[in-house]
């Protein structure tokens, strides 16, 4: 995600490393090269210009101290308005009424069904809701199924009826049923198509007429590029939505609607998907994307995401056991998929400041702890729970059963052992502690 753009980028401030000042000169010959890496990331030629014409303002009219080199001045300028062009502050979904309706629209193909599964996904275990899916969608064929295996995946209730083709009177319906059943949240899923077209345009105006949605969304596909902003002002003069998600962020995707829609539409992007599970959906920070772009890391997002998946009771029982050399192979292999819950473990990496640069080059198997899990699960109760056990005869055992070498699990028991004493020593067995060190092991 904006790998392109953040080298070009970093290409573009050493113009003035080992500048004493900042001139229009050096500052022109810089934005330059900013203006193309935003082009280079399909970012609308006008809003590229715009930005660069600001930062040039601004940049001139700064007075370099002594302790910030013009380098470090413009990349702070640069990132406070890439901020600014991406919205400023994350924008919440809006949830308040009770049942809250919200519309979900875009073309065919946009991942729009699967979004409408995370979005519901996000407000059941993040928010809480008790969510409904609405399938609305009454031309493609199996749409419907597809709402409901989605639905089933994330156990979300979804409500369709497969012999009405009148999406108002279904999304209506829903609503109804939603009320009956104390739902707080209604998500409409409609139809899409391949391209904008008058009936698409008519349809969504009156389903939106008919239920009065509490928010509008339009789903765009990151992967579109420049056709991306075109659509979602298209959508925009006709429906006036009131936020974008942007799908697919995670691919080989140049970024730049991310950087245009906001300025275009000026509408906010609310949430971007970042992975084919159903949790990968993360609200948009414009600061941390931002700092995402200009190799800062994002360490606010990692944290949040360490914090939803460990809670302070089971660190302060593994501080505990610890302390106590107690700590077992089924404590380590719960930690395991606990951190792969987290997500991609090279994106992850990617959000500590200084990594992300150092390892883009880098393949990060995400399937890296396969191995190590395997090893686990071919070990016996008593095995994982007493990993002293474990003796010659044991390992060709648990090597044959998990299809690894002898030597691969005299590995993992060491790095165990090793991993235990420490820690033991350390007695502060924190998350922290815990998935430096499980980073290690993957190594």
């Amino acid at each position: 995600m904006f790998e392109n753009l953040s080298d070009k980028l970093d290409r573009a401030f050493k113009t003035l490393k080992g500048q004493g000042k900042i001139t229009e000169i050096n500052v022109a010959e810089t934005l330059k090269e900013v203006r193309k890496a935003l082009l280079d990331a399909d970012v609308n030629y006008k809003v590229a210009k715009q930005f660069t014409d600001t930062v040039k303002e601004k940049a001139l009219g700064e007075n370099v101290l002594i302790a910030v080199s013009p380098g470090q001045l413009m990349v702070k300028i640069v990132h406070d308005e890439l901020v600014k062009l991406m919205g400023g502050d994350a924008t919440d979904i809006n949830i308040k009424a009770n049942p809250s309706v919200i519309l979900m629209s875009g073309l065919q193909g946009s991942g729009k069904t699967t979004l409408s599964g995370k979005l519901a996904s996000y407000l059941k275990t993040k928010k809480q809701k008790q969510v409904l899916l609405v399938a609305c969608d009454v031309y493609r064929p199996a749409a419907i199924d597809q709402l409901k295996v989605v639905g089933e995946q994330i156990g979300v209730e979804v409500y369709s009826e497969p012999e009405n083709k009148n999406p108002v009177q279904i999304a209506l319906n829903a609503i109804t049923k939603a009320k009956e059943q104390n739902k707080n949240v209604v998500i409409v899923d409609t139809a899409g198509r391949l391209a904008v077209d008058e009936e698409m345009m008519l349809e969504i105006e009156r389903i939106k007429k008919a239920v009065q949605p509490h928010d509008t969304l339009f789903v765009v596909d990151s992967m579109t590029g420049q056709d991306a902003v075109n659509t979602a002002k298209a959508f925009n003069d006709r429906i006036n939505f009131d936020g974008v998600v942007l799908t697919k962020l995670d691919g080989d995707t140049r970024g730049g609607a991310a950087l245009s829609i906001r300025t275009v539409v000026d509408k906010p992007i609310k949430f971007v998907g970042t992975g084919e599970k159903m949790d990968a959906l993360d609200v948009f920070h414009p600061s941390r994307m931002a700092d995402r772009i200009l190799g800062m890391g994002d360490i606010v997002t990692l944290v949040e995401k360490a914090q939803e998946q460990f809670d302070e009771k089971e660190a302060a029982e593994l501080q505990r056991k610890f302390a106590k050399n107690q700590f077992n192979f089924n404590d380590f292999l719960s930690q395991l998929q606990q951190i792969k819950k987290m997500g991609n473990i090279k994106d992850l990496m990617g959000m500590i400041p200084g990594v992300g640069k150092a390892i883009k080059d880098v393949d990060i198997d995400n399937n890296a702890f396969k191995s190590i899990e395997a090893i686990i699960q071919s070990m016996t109760k008593k095995e994982r729970e007493q990993p002293d056990l474990i003796n010659g005869t044991r390992k060709k055992r648990i090597a044959d059963g998990s299809g690894t070498s002898i030597q691969d699990v005299n590995k993992l028991i060491k790095q165990f052992d090793d991993m235990r004493k420490m820690m033991k020593m350390m007695q502060g067995g924190n998350m922290k502690n815990m998935m430096r060190n499980m980073q290690g092991m993957r190594r």
